[in-house]
């Protein structure tokens, strides 16, 4: 399931560099997650950068966007194309 940031974020801004699908963004109050584009880091890296990074841990999993591991592989391999996602 991808990931969303809820009200407690900060704004600090550590998350946003982080993604490697550039998922996240500013937003006007609190940084955002395009869900469409978060693939929980899967075929990147182990774990959610995103929720690693953030101080006050308000990176989380989105439950209004469930998606299975097979899912997101997919939704990593339509997002980079030509590229083989990394397996952990």
């Amino acid at each position: 399931m991808a990931y969303m940031i809820t009200e407690e974020c900060i704004s600090c801004g550590a998350c946003e560099p982080e993604c490697p699908n550039k998922a996240i963004s500013e937003g006007d109050k609190i940084y955002i997650i395009d869900f469409n584009k978060c693939t929980e880091c899967i075929g990147h890296f182990e774990k959610s950068r995103c929720a690693e990074v953030c101080p006050v841990d308000s990176c989380v999993s989105d439950p209004a966007h469930p998606e299975t591991k097979e899912q997101l592989i997919e939704k990593f391999k339509k997002l980079n194309p030509g590229k083989t996602p990394k397996v952990y």
